[in-house]
């Protein structure tokens, strides 16, 4: 897989850019919506001052936000779309904020689980977990199949599909890894088939460093 005498890559994990509803502290999940336009004024700036790594391949979530983002930061590339890296579907609360669900029996229910329970008429965050694997594991098959020897992936993708995987494959708790929005997580990834470890090496955009590894089984 991958580099075939060291069977390793670096992975470069970032989070879309911000569009209205993140700056309104609001759910977006399934709601396509696209970047703000100085969000897209800063990711350009960002790429001319060489902010991001360069990768040899991309893959994204196919909903507008990180679309836009992966043609700002990466406009040379072909990025491959994984349909199982959508955000979370939030239910009944997208497109509302903290403030606006006060008083929301449903709500506080929610938030007294520590987001274990699943959101009101949306998906359970063990079931997001498991879909955003399995795209996971479908990016690992498109590199090994059709990739020559990348060194250095890319992934744009929501901050629950980044909260997903880390915790899965690095332990600890699903809030340990959020993300800003043009944020994210230089990691290792090394091993094949069923046995990948992935290991975190820095956070991309405040250098904060850990070092943590996990195995996919």
């Amino acid at each position: 897989m991958w580099n075939r005498t060291e069977d390793q890559i670096t992975l470069v994990m970032l989070r879309h850019g911000a569009t209205r509803a993140n700056r309104e502290h609001r759910y977006l999940g399934k709601t396509d919506e696209p970047l703000l336009e100085e969000t897209q004024s800063q990711l350009s700036m960002c790429r001319s001052l060489r902010s991001y790594p360069e990768v040899d391949g991309l893959f994204i979530s196919p909903m507008k936000r990180c679309m836009q983002t992966a043609d700002i930061l990466y406009p040379n590339l072909q990025p491959v779309r994984i349909p199982e890296w959508e955000e979370m579907d939030f239910g009944i609360f997208e497109g509302r904020n903290y403030m606006e669900l006060q008083g929301d029996d449903r709500y506080q229910a929610w938030i007294d689980s520590n987001g274990i329970l699943p959101f009101p008429e949306g998906e359970s965050r063990e079931d997001f977990r498991m879909r955003c694997e399995k795209g996971f594991r479908r990016m690992l098959e498109v590199i090994d199949a059709g990739m020559d020897h990348p060194k250095t992936v890319g992934m744009i993708v929501h901050g629950g599909t980044i909260m997903a995987l880390l915790s899965r494959y690095c332990g600890g708790d699903y809030f340990d890894y959020q993300a800003a929005n043009g944020q994210g997580y230089l990691c290792t990834v090394s091993g094949r088939g069923d046995s990948v470890s992935v290991t975190i090496v820095r956070e991309i955009g405040n250098g904060m460093e850990k070092n943590i590894t996990g195995v996919m089984e």
